[in-house]
């Protein structure tokens, strides 16, 4: 059990069992992808950790860039994306794999997706280490999935709670 800003945390899914099953899903990568040169595209910020660990078990030649997809108009998210930040790369023709730390509503790939396709990229996959499929208000093509979870709130390992706790390296569910 931790603590984190005022609330309570028991793990839920260990290190070990996140660097297991990320293993696995880029073995299936480094077999789909080896002669294609993907670029992976990370969704800024929480997947800063996924995307570290993914390099460590992928072999095959590929590019990494990062984005930040904003949607907020001042307090209130707008519930479109109106800016790419970051995006230095040109994706015509391209294999895509996104990275992320977490599919939940579908909102953020609902809105980015047809944009992405714009930049005529070959081919998009999704890779997402969670997905909370009793919170998906859209369906979304997830290729890659490292965990299923249920609808509870998570911290740790790029997760945050009011900006606190993306340094864990396990995950951890609200009390």
């Amino acid at each position: 059990m931790i603590n984190c800003n005022g609330k309570d945390f028991e793990i839920f899914l260990t290190s070990e069992q996140i660097q297991n099953r990320l293993k696995e899903v880029c073995e299936e990568i480094n077999v789909e992808y080896k002669d294609k040169k993907p670029i992976f595209l990370g969704i800024l910020n929480g997947v800063f950790r996924v995307a570290g660990d993914v390099f460590k078990y992928i072999d095959i030649e590929c590019e990494v860039s990062f984005v930040k997809l904003k949607s907020y108009e001042g307090t209130e998210s707008s519930g479109k994306i109106t800016t790419m930040l970051g995006l230095d790369t040109n994706l015509e023709g391209r294999d895509i794999i996104l990275l992320e730390d977490i599919v939940d509503t579908g909102r953020t790939f609902h809105s980015f997706l047809p944009e992405l396709h714009k930049l005529n990229p070959k081919s998009v996959s999704i890779l997402t280490l969670l997905v909370k499929p009793d919170a998906m208000e859209y369906e979304i093509p997830l290729k890659y999935v490292g965990f299923s979870v249920p609808n509870h709130f998570l911290l740790g390992y790029g997760l945050d709670y009011d900006g606190l706790g993306r340094q864990l390296n396990d995950i951890y569910q609200i009390v």
